[in-house]
């Protein structure tokens, strides 16, 4: 009589389990992320109460409240394009700076760049070489900002979209 053989474990046996293990550090990362909503309602609340109708009007702009909490990511993206030769940087640069001169003060986060060509390689380079000139245009708005270079076909290159993800504070 011969032993029944017991099937090996192989590495593809435990692929859905790898799987489902990252899922569930992506999701705890996720829910990491995310505000304090009890200290964010009870901000919400001392705010309302402290607040009393006057019969005159304050003098000036309230001063803004001080963050509290963790900083997280704006949800809703800046989107703003460039076009130009990629060899004239200087060109380049200066539409960066007069298309972000309205977001002056605030961190981006991450920014994505895609790059018009016909071929991906070219759109994919094009989107690089704007993502290098971010920190020259504006090195406080963009100095730790993640890059990320895409491609999307276009009849011509020279141009790029970019979508900007700015912190809450």
């Amino acid at each position: 009589m011969t032993k029944a053989r017991r099937p090996r474990l192989t590495p593809l046996h435990l692929a859905g389990w790898l799987f489902a293990d990252m899922l569930l550090v992506l999701a705890l990362v996720a829910m990491g992320d995310q505000g304090d909503p009890v200290k964010a309602a009870e901000a919400d609340k001392s705010s309302r109460a402290s607040a009393s109708p006057s019969a005159t009007p304050s003098p000036g702009p309230k001063p803004s409240p001080t963050p509290s909490g963790p900083r997280a990511v704006e949800r809703t993206a800046v989107e703003l394009s460039v076009d130009g030769d990629a060899s004239d940087t200087d060109r380049i640069v200066q539409q960066l700076r007069d298309r972000t001169g309205q977001y002056q003060g605030r961190t981006a986060a991450f920014v994505l760049t895609f790059g018009r060509n016909p071929e991906v390689g070219g759109g994919v380079e094009y989107a690089r070489r704007i993502n290098g000139l971010l920190v020259k245009a504006r090195p406080e708005m963009f100095g730790g900002a993640t890059t990320r270079d895409f491609f999307v076909q276009g009849s011509s290159g020279g141009r790029a979209d970019i979508e900007i993800y700015f912190y809450t504070y």
